[in-house]
């Protein structure tokens, strides 16, 4: 969902807290008082004359208790800290609005604020002892805002959302030099699965492009180098510019972006091990990732098995039985929408082109969960079970991609009527605080010296949603949505942005109308349920897939009129016109593939 660069935290080297790490972070919360993220620590500041020092963490951060276990339990360190400093601990997975904020910073990232909020110093990862001291001790000295504090650019709104021509291209060509000819896929230095990237350029290959064909087929096979031959699951990337040299820890969005990718790929391709590649990701999360009670899925997975320096690479040499037998690493069992509903939308895909069962029974535990658990009035999703802030945009946001591609799967018009619910709840609870602006993470502060913002990958997301649901829904509101939120992505500074991918995939789906796939004929009806499979294994990115049942008594509006025929057929729709019908399911996947061909269009 991308995007997402913060998920992975690239600028550090990642492990686990073990036992051992549990009791030194123990030892020093009782020497340094730790608070949460709120107002009511300024005002304190502000009171005691004291400056706040903000440690944002991950759960599965080695260099995260390094901190905790060397520079926090420094005495030199903790005098300082306790002598002018207020504490702010958060996990960034818990906090989205946090997150974002601070995301080019890595984890663990520390900021230093002045009692009235504006920021002092920002430094990313791990900071030794001696110069944490020298630091505080600067700060102290001469609390002026350091190099590291930047004036916030004025954003250069765009006229509408159209991206320029002229921009488009430095854009595109940006895409093209993100691509590592030497070692296949996109970016350098770490190696790993940027999910729009590689969603892009199965839409390029799917067009006919050769180079792309090329490209998708060996980054696919590069990026297999990162699944766990013991246990499955994606380790979330390779560090010195190669594939194999893993760091083992495993976040649930990476294991996402594998689903999608390779299930979406073999879709394309029929390569059976790309598909193997994607059941092993499913296999992992519903051993390691999942509440087997409830069928929600967890965080992430820690590297290490102990964190006292042992290397962690012999454990994962091991096969299944070996490491068993010395311990499993610790998972964070949080459950939040916003991580739900990027399995949900994975696993429906998988389902479509596979047709694996299990993919959409485990989709449908988890969002009957979500229902249940992490609903709100008028149909949002908070978080976790209680928010201290929030709700926020990517909850509400991941759910309602999740019900939308589970209703483009199986046609329930209840999750149509959930995705066309969140879709309403970010329009009224998101919306920017300027035209052009782009939609806001959280509409609640994170303090009162800053205001709410725009994160670019979660406005990548809503353009490709909206735009999605109002072709499925007829929705001209759902359409506007989707526009407001391109015009944010549309600006200069915003689409020059690190990985374009996600900025051209928005472009592209808000441009271009997507495929609309309509089976006409009862819900009963062997044929039609021939058809109707056939169009799921075909299934790609920028699709609607559509089952009409005559005996329907509320169908959807609809401006293309069908004809009436006598037994149950196939109609695929373009921007521009509708193909004839299609009878036998042998012939849907050459259609569905024509129709991707750039002169369709």
């Amino acid at each position: 969902m991308m995007r997402h660069l913060k998920r992975l935290g690239l600028w550090i080297t990642l492990a686990v807290a073990g036992p051992a790490c549990l009791a030194q972070k123990t030892a020093v919360n009782e020497a340094l008082k730790w608070q949460p993220w709120s107002q009511d620590v300024f005002t304190q500041a502000k009171q005691q004359h004291k400056f706040v020092l903000l440690d944002l963490e991950a759960v599965w951060c080695h260099w995260c208790h390094v901190m905790d276990a060397e520079t926090y339990s420094n005495p030199a360190v903790i005098k300082l800290l306790n002598d002018k400093y207020l504490l702010i601990r958060v996990d960034q997975d818990a906090r989205p609005d946090i997150s974002n904020r601070y995301q080019d910073y890595g984890w663990p990232a520390t900021v230093v604020f002045a009692a009235d909020g504006s920021e002092i110093v920002k430094r990313q990862g791990y900071i030794e002892p001696k110069q944490m001291a020298s630091m505080l001790r600067a700060i102290i000295k001469d609390p002026s805002p350091g190099p590291s504090i930047e004036r916030e650019t004025r954003l250069q709104t765009a006229a509408d959302a159209t991206i320029s021509p002229a921009l488009l291209a430095v854009v595109k060509k940006n895409f093209e030099a993100q691509y590592d000819k030497q070692e296949a896929g996109w970016a350098f230095g770490h190696k790993y699965l940027d999910v729009d990237s590689y969603l892009l350029g199965l839409r390029f290959a799917a067009a006919g492009d050769a180079t792309y064909k090329q490209r998708m087929a060996l980054s696919l096979k590069q990026g297999q180098a990162l699944i766990d031959p013991a246990w499955g699951g994606a380790y979330q990337y390779s560090v010195d510019g190669v594939w194999n040299e893993p760091h083992f820890e495993k976040l649930i969005f990476i294991q996402d972006s594998y689903l999608r990718a390779y299930a979406l790929a073999y879709g394309q391709t029929h390569d059976a091990s790309l598909l193997a590649t994607a059941q092993a990701v499913h296999k992992y999360v519903r051993r390691f990732l999942t509440d087997e009670a409830t069928g929600a899925v967890f965080v992430s997975q820690d590297a290490d098995l102990h964190d006292d320096g042992t290397e962690n690479a012999p454990y994962f040499a091991l096969n299944d039985a070996g490491r068993m037998a010395q311990g499993v690493p610790r998972v964070d069992k949080h459950v939040y929408a916003r991580e739900n509903g990027w399995t949900i939308q994975a696993l429906a895909e998988m389902y479509a082109v596979s047709g694996d069962a299990s993919a959409l029974k485990d989709a449908r535990r988890a969002a009957d969960w979500i229902v249940m658990h992490r609903s709100l009035p008028g149909g949002g999703y908070r978080h976790d079970d209680r928010d201290p802030a929030g709700p926020y945009l990517a909850d509400t946001l991941s759910m309602g991609q999740a019900f939308l591609t589970l209703y483009l799967v199986d046609g329930d018009r209840r999750d149509l009527d959930r995705a066309q619910g969140a879709a309403s709840f970010i329009a009224g609870h998101f919306k920017p605080l300027a035209a052009g602006t782009g939609f806001i993470t959280s509409a609640t502060a994170t303090d009162t010296a800053f205001k709410p913002h725009a994160d670019r990958e979660e406005n990548v997301a809503l353009v490709q949603f909206a735009s999605l649901l109002s072709a499925a829904n007829g929705n001209d509101g759902d359409r506007k949505l989707a526009e407001e939120a391109m015009r944010y992505l549309a600006a200069p500074s915003v689409a020059k942005q690190w990985l374009s991918a996600g900025t051209l995939l928005a472009h592209d789906d808000l441009q271009t109308a997507p495929l609309h796939v309509t089976i006409l004929g009862g819900k009963n009806d062997a044929a039609a349920m021939g058809l109707h499979t056939a169009a799921l294994r075909a299934f790609t990115q920028h699709e609607v897939i559509e089952w009409r049942d005559p005996s329907d008594p509320h169908p959807l509006p609809t401006s293309v009129q069908y004809p009436q025929l006598p037994r149950a057929a196939m109609f695929l729709c373009t921007a521009t016109s509708c193909s004839s019908p299609v009878f036998d399911p042998a012939q849907v996947a050459a259609r569905v593939a024509h129709a991707q061909l750039p002169q369709q269009h």
